[in-house]
């Protein structure tokens, strides 16, 4: 086992996918919202750099390559179960992360089940667009979620009339209520484009495994 910088990277995005849930532990919202946000995106971004760097220094491993997709589907599932729950349990947003989590947990019991054959399910270009997606997606949901809150708190502080009021002269406050909406509405799009993507690269591992899974193969 090599600790080198790629799985060192790697293994820091394994880490950060339970902080993104614990940020809301430890720390207010909308504060933990922005943590959360500046936490995933930078773990995300680890995951184009330690395939980048592994590839460039030659110092692809076995280690790096199984936890490389723990590392992603841990990021997916965590962050989608902290952002349903802050959504007021929205179906539109219900609907997509139901789709993307039955299918990382469908392949990877395929994957368990094939065994040594696992190697069929080799990871296609349509998969990497799919994990760039829902990272993409989770990070502008968390954007939604830490603009609304601050706008909902300042609903709440000054009341309905009072922020009417202030947003008449107040462009800030205006942008703030706006932005909300525009970033909840890219996210939920986003979301949806990327639960299209996973359903389709969930229906290509199973065809390839189709063989496999026959009775009558290898009797």
């Amino acid at each position: 086992m090599r600790w080198t910088i790629p799985n060192i990277l790697t293994t820091l995005r394994l880490i950060a996918a339970p902080g993104v849930a614990v940020m809301f532990l430890y720390f207010n919202r909308p504060w933990a919202d922005w943590l959360a946000l500046m936490l995933f995106a930078g773990a995300a971004i680890t995951d184009w750099f330690d395939g980048y760097l592994a590839r460039l220094w030659n110092q692809e491993s076995r280690l790096g390559a199984m936890l490389d997709p723990i590392a992603d589907k841990a990021m997916v599932v965590i962050a989608l179960l902290v952002i349903t729950g802050y959504s007021g349990m929205d179906p539109w947003l219900i609907l997509p992360a139901t789709v993307i989590l039955f299918r990382e947990v469908f392949v990877s019991g395929l994957r368990e089940f094939l065994g040594a054959k696992a190697g069929l399910l080799t990871v296609t270009r349509l998969a990497k667009w799919k994990t760039t997606a829902q990272m993409v997606a989770i990070g502008v949901l968390f954007l939604a979620t830490g603009l609304d809150y601050a706008h909902q708190s300042r609903l709440e502080l000054v009341g309905a009339d009072g922020l009417n009021r202030l947003m008449a002269r107040d462009r800030a406050i205006w942008a703030e209520a706006m932005g909300a909406w525009y970033a909840y509405t890219a996210g939920l799009v986003l979301i949806w484009v990327a639960a299209v993507l996973t359903l389709a690269t969930g229906w290509d591992y199973f065809r390839k495994s189709l063989p496999y899974l026959r009775d009558e193969v290898g009797r």
